[in-house]
């Protein structure tokens, strides 16, 4: 688990389903995300493939609660989801954050991916890492900038063209 100022990070656990379902279920999670919204089924493969890449690699996407009363408010983090962009890109943990649209314009996003971050590359020596945005979602690609992410093309993916970005971090020392 890891804490910031408002907010804590958790792997996810068969208990976040619901809320995960939930936020999957609005229309403005699927306008970049694919254009569809996803099911029960389709949340609840989801939720075990991130169970699992907690397993197999010791990090992936860990459910966001709020601090002061453990509501939930999104999914952030680091995982590998092998989408077939490309040897180059797939070579390094993709960051992802999808915040509950309640909660957008929060700094919600931002301060929970800083942490994944900060965390990947202390635990995990992460130095490289990488994200797609689809090019409309203003919000996600301010994040990216904000996180030091640096576009580097756009591919096809799920009937979008999102942006390619790569981060490049130093490892922390200690």
């Amino acid at each position: 688990m890891i804490e910031t100022e408002r907010l804590i990070l958790s792997p996810p656990t068969i208990d976040d389903f619901e809320c995960s379902l939930a936020m999957h279920r609005h229309e403005t999670m699927a306008r970049y995300t694919g254009g569809q919204l996803l099911g029960r089924e389709d949340v609840w493969r989801k939720l075990l493939q991130g169970i699992g890449h907690w397993t197999t690699y010791g990090y992936g996407i860990f459910v966001v609660r709020g601090k002061a009363d453990g509501a939930f408010i999104g999914e952030v983090g680091l995982a590998h989801f092998r989408r077939g962009l490309g040897e180059a890109f797939e070579a390094s943990p993709e960051a992802a954050w999808m915040i509950e649209p309640a909660a957008h314009g929060r700094g919600y996003a931002k301060e929970a991916a800083e942490r994944a971050h900060r965390w990947m590359a202390t635990e995990h020596a992460m130095s490289r890492s990488v994200c797609i945005v689809h090019p409309d979602n203003s919000g996600s690609i301010r994040v990216a900038d904000s996180l030091g992410y640096e576009r580097i093309g756009q591919v096809s993916y799920r009937d979008a063209d999102p942006f390619m970005f790569e981060r490049i971090a130093p490892i922390p020392a200690g």
